[in-house]
């Protein structure tokens, strides 16, 4: 089909997340804010490693998992990431194969260690996150496989990558390439913070490289400076074909060429840790796009992937999201 061999390929930081027991004496003894996330030092994140107990280590980043969920609803997802040669990169590399998602980027030697978030799970079920960035953010265009992007119905560019130059071009020759091979360009824009660091260029890329934007209040709102919600999506119409906007609790809102499609979140009987909820509903949004879905199905099919996402700990889906689609359809 046109010479599309995956519907979504992700370009973004390339995380093992370790998840772990603690007591709050271990986040004393760490001075870990509890259940907050903060960035620490590979010395910092090796101590505290070899302090805890066993734990799960599985391949994460915000578009590491939305591939993953485009994976488990039966989707052909690739991704593009930076991991060093070392054991955390052989995790990452095995883990998010094994879930369906495509991954050959070439681990690099000499330089700084695979990325990692160490989530520390109290009895409260508090989640406290450490993250070493690593080598994640040290992508580059010589990690853009152009034969890869031109494959691909649409790329995902993750925002979170946007803090250093090198990874600025990369994203820009993703953005090329691309669309000189008449395919799509995602981008969600991450963290508020994110945006607040980047915003003029942001805009520029999302009014001249953007297809499809995916944002939750928080950014959509901090792009254009404003507190009204209502502000932001009139503005947004103005400089993108489609984007969708997710609202929490309150759903979500798709915007595309003077249409406006509100969405009501999917029912779950209790959320039991949001973390992951906008990386998958970006999943089952972009899925729907990219194999033909319209706007409103595609749109419930991501409310569909945040509610299962939240209803257990963990950014990874434990029921197969096609069966949850399938359930859907035949119920609707």
């Amino acid at each position: 089909m046109n010479g599309i061999r995956y519907d979504v390929i992700g370009i973004g930081n390339a995380i093992v997340d370790i998840i772990g027991r603690c007591d709050d004496d271990f986040l004393v003894r760490h001075d870990a804010p509890k259940g907050n996330m903060r960035l620490v030092d590979a010395e910092t994140v090796v101590s505290i490693y070899d302090d805890m107990g066993p734990g799960v280590e599985i391949s994460g980043g915000s578009a590491a998992n939305t591939m993953v969920g485009i994976a488990s609803f039966g989707g052909r997802a690739a991704f593009i990431g930076k991991v060093a040669d070392d054991d955390f990169g052989k995790v990452f590399a095995h883990d998010i194969r094994a879930a369906g998602v495509e991954f050959a980027s070439a681990p690099v030697s000499g330089k700084a260690p695979t990325s990692r978030c160490l989530i520390l799970v109290t009895p409260d079920g508090e989640r406290t996150m450490n993250t070493y960035l690593g080598i994640s953010t040290e992508l580059d265009q010589g990690e853009v496989d152009p034969d890869a992007i031109r494959a691909s119905g649409i790329v995902y560019l993750e925002g979170y990558l946007f803090d250093r130059p090198e990874a600025k071009t990369a994203f820009r020759q993703a953005v090329e390439i691309a669309r000189s091979a008449g395919r799509k360009v995602a981008l969600t824009l991450s963290d508020g913070f994110c945006v607040d660091r980047h915003r003029g260029e942001f805009r520029d890329l999302i009014r001249n490289g953007v297809d499809i934007l995916l944002a939750n209040e928080d950014e959509i709102t901090s792009l254009y400076k404003t507190d009204d919600f209502e502000d932001a999506a009139q503005r947004v119409a103005v400089e993108t074909d489609l984007a969708a906007l997710t609202r929490s609790a309150k759903g979500s809102v798709i915007i595309s060429k003077g249409q406006r499609i509100e969405i009501p979140v999917h029912p779950v009987e209790r959320l039991v840790d949001s973390t992951g909820a906008g990386d998958l509903y970006a999943a089952g949004f972009l899925y729907g796009i990219a194999t033909g879905k319209d706007l409103a199905t595609a749109g419930r099919l991501g409310s569909l992937a945040a509610a299962e996402i939240i209803s257990h700990v963990g950014a990874r889906p434990e029921t197969p999201l096609s069966d949850l689609a399938l359930d859907w359809a035949q119920s609707a």
